[in-house]
């Protein structure tokens, strides 16, 4: 069994997060760059199934600048076998539908029976990624999971909806989408800390993946421009002077809040 896990790395969501006005994009050095914890939750689906299949292959696959490399390394500490990092300045800025055909292309060209990802990332939060990435291979998609059971044909998993639960089958190959639901990431220990540092890390680019990312007859969105969330102001402050109760009804009903 091989297992792609796709992960992310994110400006640390206790941190500052702010956009750049003049490129239209995260600033990256506003905080702490470190592994998307939904990506950790992803690996950790693989790793739990590995721990009980020694001869299960996990493969953590990345679309990330250069200097990444020493996040992602977490997961080679946490277990994993190997690192896929898709690395090129010419995909900075890239929208959901090239970074669904990069990941995919990724995908394919190493090989696999499972593809693992988050169903959303904290910074982005597009939410669509594994929907298009599963269209791209060509495989039936398994979303919004909050459990998964893995086998050698197959993985099965639980979907929350708001009238109840969906159980979901799927043979392999095929992807599936995890949600927060799932348990926490195990923390690297000193001998994985140590194994990280022999594992395997294959940096490839878009040329190595036969992708234009400048190609104009692809379809791509771009952003057109960029402001700051303005500054929130005060609110309506009702005195009561015996009709306070008329005020807050006339506040509700202009405001369309009830």
């Amino acid at each position: 069994m091989k297992i792609i896990v796709l992960v992310k790395e994110v400006p640390d969501t206790y941190g500052d997060r702010t956009i750049d006005e003049e490129t239209g994009l995260a600033d990256r050095a506003a905080s702490e760059a470190v592994l998307d914890e939904i990506g950790e939750r992803s690996l950790e689906v693989a790793l739990t199934y590995r721990d009980a299949n020694p001869d299960t292959e996990v493969v953590i696959l990345a679309m990330a600048p250069e200097s990444a490399s020493t996040t992602l390394r977490k997961g080679l500490a946490m277990g994993a076998t190997s690192v896929v990092h898709v690395a090129d300045v010419a995909l900075a800025g890239a929208d959901l539908g090239l970074t669904a055909e990069i990941l995919a292309a990724a995908i394919t060209q190493t090989g696999y029976d499972l593809v693992i990802t988050g169903n959303l990332s904290t910074d982005g939060s597009g939410g669509v990624l594994p929907s298009m990435i599963a269209e791209h291979l060509g495989v039936p998609l398994a979303g919004s999971l909050s459990s998964v059971e893995i086998s050698e044909t197959g993985v099965t998993g639980v979907r929350l909806t708001d009238a109840g639960t969906m159980a979901l089958r799927s043979a392999l190959p095929a992807v599936v989408a995890i949600t927060e639901s799932l348990p926490e990431a195990r923390y690297p220990n000193f001998k994985g800390i140590v194994a990280a540092k022999k594992k395997p890390v294959v940096t490839l680019s878009a040329a190595d993946l036969k992708i234009d990312p400048a190609d104009q007859s692809a379809p791509r969105s771009i952003v057109l421009s960029v402001a700051r969330k303005p500054p929130r102001t005060a609110g309506t402050k009702i005195v009561d002077e015996g009709d306070g109760g008329q005020q807050l009804a006339d506040f509700l009903l202009k405001n369309k809040l009830v």
